[in-house]
């Protein structure tokens, strides 16, 4: 399947919904990255963030709604988010290495993610940039292969890996209906949004490992 039949449906649901006239309780996001080999750690302090050495790529599109708006009379929005991803591999067949690995696939896996996330929203000059972090769960259909070569590589006596892991989705992201001063894009946000997955250091299901995709995304709230 190639991508840009992958990216038709929720492209065109996105310019729907920045026709829509209502009271923006409402968000939808499509995401595009690829993995990365790096610690959460090393990335969200911007020390190194490297993609991985084999090809894994995810797009996802979440959905969300409003829950509450300036919570605490603060800048602060307050949304519970679903969404849906579908994660690809390069054919790994090409790798000696990685031959006799159990339980790793390049076929599509498919994830489902259930989250609340907390929007902090800085507005200067007319303009508007968003810093979110978002906690939650997620399950995917097989194990991902990343998390997968992880543990075989660094765990080979012991690998644990799991379908379910806890989830976080971290963003930063700008408001170019404001930026650009087009009332039809007001509220769609465009920017960076970080996939994380882990057993947060061994209390899911013995998993101490995971897995982090840096992606580009695009969100509208109508």
């Amino acid at each position: 399947m190639r991508l840009k039949n992958n990216l038709l449906f929720p492209l065109l649901a996105l310019l729907l919904c920045a026709t829509l006239q209502a009271e923006e309780k409402y968000s939808l996001r499509l995401a595009y990255g690829m993995e990365s080999d790096s610690d959460l750690g090393d990335i969200i302090s911007l020390q190194d963030s490297t993609r991985h050495k084999y090809r894994f790529d995810v797009l996802s599109l979440d959905a969300g709604y409003l829950l509450s708006p300036s919570l605490f009379d603060l800048p602060l929005d307050l949304y519970i988010k679903g969404g849906t991803a579908l994660f690809r591999s390069e054919d790994l067949s090409r790798y000696p290495e990685l031959s006799g690995m159990d339980d790793l696939t390049d076929a599509n896996v498919y994830e489902f993610t259930l989250y609340v996330k907390l929007y902090y929203n800085i507005d200067f000059w007319g303009n508007r940039v968003r810093l979110g972090l978002g906690e939650g769960g997620s399950y995917t259909t097989d194990y991902l292969p990343p998390e997968v070569i992880e543990e075989r590589t660094e765990e080979p006596d012991d690998p644990k890996y799991s379908k379910y892991l806890n989830y976080l989705d971290i963003s930063l992201d700008l408001d170019i209906g404001r930026l650009f001063r087009l009332k039809a894009l007001r509220d769609t946000y465009l920017g960076y949004t970080l996939k994380h997955r882990s057993g947060i250091f061994g209390t899911i299901n013995g998993v101490s490992g995971g897995s982090n995709y840096n992606t580009i995304s695009i969100e509208k709230n109508f």
